[in-house]
Parts: C-alpha cells; sequence; structure tokens
C-alpha cells in the first residue's frame, strides 16, 4: 500500500506565523500523500472576546454554545483555513481547504448532556470519516487541510477536537493506505525529564505504556494523547510520533519525536 501522512498542528504552530511558514514548508517537502488538521489557537479566543463572547472551558475542553459556534466556524473554517490554504499553494501544494460538512467527509453525532453541557461539540465513532472521498481527493493530486468543524448530518456544524479527528481519520484511510499519524506540539516528544529536552524518548511500545505512566515519565495531559495513539495503532494505523512542529524534516529520517509502535 502507499504510504499517507497525518498530520495535526495545534495553536502553538498557528499563533506563530513563522513557525508556520517553515512548518508549511517542511510539511510540503514531506513524500507521499497527505492530509492536514488544525485547531484554532487563541485568535477564536480573541475574537471572541472582542465581540463580547467569553470563552467558557471545563476541564480544558470548551464549552460551545451558539455565539462560540459561530465564533469558532469563522475562525477554524474561514481565516485559518484558507490562509493555510493560501500558503500552501504559493509553496506548491495544492491544497483544498475543507470542513467535515464539505462532501460529507466527517459526519459527528453531538455530544449528549451529562454532568456539563458542552453545547455544539460533535464526537465521532468508527463511522464518521468518509475514507473514500478523501482518498478520490488524494487521488486527484489535491491535498486536504482539515479544520476541527464537523457536522451532523441534518444542518448543524458542530465544533471537534481537532486531536480527535486527526486520530479518525488516520483509522479509516488505514484500510486504503499505509497510514502514520502525526502530532506537532511544543515539546520535542515524551521527555524523560520534561525540563531537558535532550530525553526524548524515541520509541515506546504498546506495552511499556503502563510502566512509563508508573514511574511518572507519562503524566498529565501526556496520558491521553498516549492512549489516544495507542488505540489508533490498534485499529490499524501503522505507527503514531508526537514531536514539535518544527523539527518535522526530521520525520524522513526517522529522528523526529517520540515514535508509538504496536
Amino acid at each position: 500500500m502507499k504510504q499517507l501522512t497525518i498530520i495535526k498542528i495545534g495553536g502553538n504552530v498557528i499563533d506563530n506565523s513563522e513557525n508556520l511558514h517553515q512548518f508549511l514548508l517542511d510539511f510540503t517537502a514531506l513524500p507521499g500523500e497527505k492530509i492536514l488538521v488544525h485547531g484554532g489557537g487563541k485568535i477564536a479566543t480573541e475574537l471572541g472576546e472582542s465581540l463580547g463572547i467569553e470563552a467558557k472551558m471545563f476541564e480544558g475542553r470548551r464549552i460551545t454554545d451558539i455565539e462560540t459556534l459561530r465564533v469558532v466556524t469563522m475562525v477554524y473554517a474561514g481565516l485559518i483555513n484558507k490562509n493555510m490554504v493560501a500558503q500552501l499553494q504559493a509553496k506548491g501544494s495544492n491544497a483544498i481547504g475543507l470542513t467535515g460538512a464539505d462532501g460529507n467527509i466527517i459526519k459527528a453525532k453531538k455530544r449528549p448532556v451529562k454532568e456539563i453541557d458542552y453545547g455544539f461539540v460533535g464526537d465521532l465513532d468508527d463511522n464518521s470519516v468518509s475514507a473514500a472521498t478523501l482518498d478520490s481527493l488524494l487521488k486527484a493530486g489535491l491535498v486536504p487541510v482539515l479544520c476541527a468543524i464537523t457536522h451532523d448530518g441534518d444542518t448543524q456544524l458542530l465544533n471537534t477536537n481537532a486531536d480527535t479527528i486527526a486520530s479518525s481519520v488516520a483509522v479509516a484511510m488505514s484500510s486504503l493506505y499505509e497510514t502514520r499519524l502525526v502530532y506537532c506540539f511544543e515539546k520535542k516528544g515524551v521527555l524523560k525529564d520534561v525540563n531537558d529536552d535532550a530525553s526524548v524518548v524515541r520509541e515506546i511500545k504498546v506495552e511499556e505504556f503502563d510502566d512509563l505512566k508508573a514511574d511518572g515519565t507519562v503524566q498529565g495531559g501526556m496520558i491521553p494523547k498516549l492512549h489516544n495513539a495507542f488505540e489508533a495503532i490498534k485499529k490499524g494505523v501503522s505507527a503514531v510520533y508526537i514531536g514539535k512542529a518544527d523539527e518535522l524534516n526530521e520525520l524522513a529520517n526517522g529522528t523526529f519525536g517520540t515514535k508509538m509502535l504496536g
């Protein structure tokens, strides 16, 4: 099977124009088929505040009421997505910017209300992503750039976690391609010592995960990231990487961040 690389970037890249420029150069230079998934960074929060819409969070997750949904749709699907596509075109990458509603690529379900109402937030399942549609775009020579907006198939747009989108897309595409998933964030990877960038753990196998949690190497927000990574591998993704966006060019020689293996 041909190789496909799905890369997710967050606000630490999006919010810095120099970082974003270099990342998109490195992304364009990556060989083979690829898909880019992005979140929103600080821009949605700043725009919302300028409009008198306060950002509401619960345990680090954004609560998306109708006013917030309008803002994140404008920012994620509009401003950020189209600026990124324009930059990729200038760098020689024939990108196409998409929400989950376009081509019915990602159909989500509104998160049910339990202890808290997250509002217009979409959750994904194993049937959410249309691999056939994404495949047709890739075969047409296009590079899909997916933002964190999905839909429910009944006119409602939904705000969906970009990490989850990237993982779901990678799993869905693994039946058609040898798929690798890359999460770019602010650290060089999983670190033995969080204060020492040189202490990167280069590879983690699924059977090592519990030991690394027990000895404190993996802790806090890194635990769900790695849990999701190994879940993706169990469902067919060949490998998952976590590393620093400005080192993406090292993916080709095998020295990028931390690699998770089944």
